[in-house]
């Protein structure tokens, strides 16, 4: 197909066709009773239902729609460099500069104005300093957290991971919401008791 077979909205479509890879990128968490990993793009519908779902009890300051956005594209730099565990920081630290790099070929893909508003809302939710990218970031946490607690600790127990593991890296979750971090942290607890956490 030629580069300009859609007119003005052609960068659009090869965007939207680019980033449909996402579904192939698996993660570590499967979907909940079933034995299918989830993938990353899947994961990133199921992040902004949950903003748009837990909006109700978001703390008043928030933008919720901000964070909905957010979640559909924090992933996307996956395309290029796959899924890394959240508990692997040594993984995390290395992939960095990889995931700033994919973010600029991706984002690059799409015309101005879109281009920068894209890649201004991933870099937001990457540097975790305003309340929106706070939340977003406690809300992307908690997601992995919930579904382990629905399935018997999945992925914890096939990464062997750990209670301090778990409340030390997810700490950001209290922060920005310590409500829910507390009943969550209650049920961490209990999964360790029920040898799903080491």
């Amino acid at each position: 197909m030629s580069p300009d077979a859609f007119g003005a909205m052609s960068s659009v479509v090869a965007f939207l066709m680019e980033i449909d890879k996402l579904k192939l990128v698996e993660r570590r968490t499967k979907i909940i009773g079933h034995a299918r990993q989830e993938n990353s793009a899947e994961h990133s519908w199921h992040f902004a239902v949950a903003a748009m779902s837990l909006a109700p009890f978001a703390p008043a300051d928030v933008e919720i729609s901000r964070i909905v956005q957010m979640a559909l594209l924090h992933d996307i730099v996956e395309i290029d460099v796959g899924d890394v565990l959240v508990y692997d920081l040594a993984a995390r630290e290395a992939i960095a500069e990889k995931e700033a790099v994919a973010a600029a070929r991706l984002f690059g893909l799409l015309p101005e104005p879109q281009r920068g508003e894209f890649l201004n809302l991933w870099l937001e939710y990457e540097a975790g300093i305003t309340v929106e990218a706070r939340f977003a970031g406690a809300l992307d946490r908690i997601l992995p957290i919930l579904q382990n607690l629905h399935n018997e600790g999945q992925s914890w127990r096939e990464n062997n991971i750990s209670l301090e593991q778990v409340l030390t890296r997810n700490a950001l979750v209290g922060e920005s919401w310590p409500e829910l971090w507390q009943h969550v942290q209650s049920h961490l607890y209990a999964a360790q008791e029920k040898g799903w956490l080491r």
